[in-house]
């Protein structure tokens, strides 16, 4: 494929009258791509030019519409582009949480770093620069996690729970 003179006069000749890529394509044909007019109508800086107008479609003379089709229908027809609304109804209460049971850990079963063991609960109690700071020694069963019951529920809630929680917060 190369660009004649002749085929170049074409284009220049076709672009200005609005012809799209590929229609100027198909009709200098002989290897010639969209691609290439493309490549070639910017080498040669040819830009403004006349758009042409979409073709219209023929239109048929519109009938008589009955009474049934002229009853407004139920959801309204729309075309286009649409933005979607906020939906700013109050979002549902959440369903109550069973209230978090205190467990009273008692303080013989409490220990310091140096009495953990593998089969006790390391949920830590108190601030851990006071020199009372424990964990909680409880009994757990080794391999499900570091925490006894009561602890792992605490730290292990589901992703929803936790999600709901920061949509209250927020609120």
């Amino acid at each position: 494929m190369s660009w004649t003179d002749e085929r170049v006069e074409q284009l220049k000749k076709m672009w200005l009258e609005g012809l799209s890529a590929s229609q100027i394509a198909n009709e200098l044909a002989h290897g010639i791509t969209r691609n290439a007019v493309i490549g070639k109508v910017h080498r040669l800086g040819l830009s403004g030019r006349v758009k042409s107008p979409a073709p219209a479609p023929a239109r048929a003379r519109p009938k008589a519409r009955t009474e049934e089709e002229n009853r407004p229908t139920a959801t309204p027809v729309v075309h286009g582009n649409l933005a979607l609304a906020a939906d700013l109804r109050p979002a549902p209460a959440p369903a109550p949480r069973r209230a978090s049971e205190d467990v009273v850990i008692p303080m013989s079963e409490r220990v310091s770093i140096m009495d953990l063991r593998e089969s006790m609960c390391r949920w830590p109690l108190g601030d851990p620069s006071s020199p009372d700071f424990r964990y909680c020694g409880a009994k757990m069963q080794i391999g499900v996690g570091p925490y006894c019951a009561h602890h792992a529920r605490i730290a292990y809630q589901p992703a929803q729970d936790r999600r709901r929680d920061k949509r209250i917060a927020r609120a």
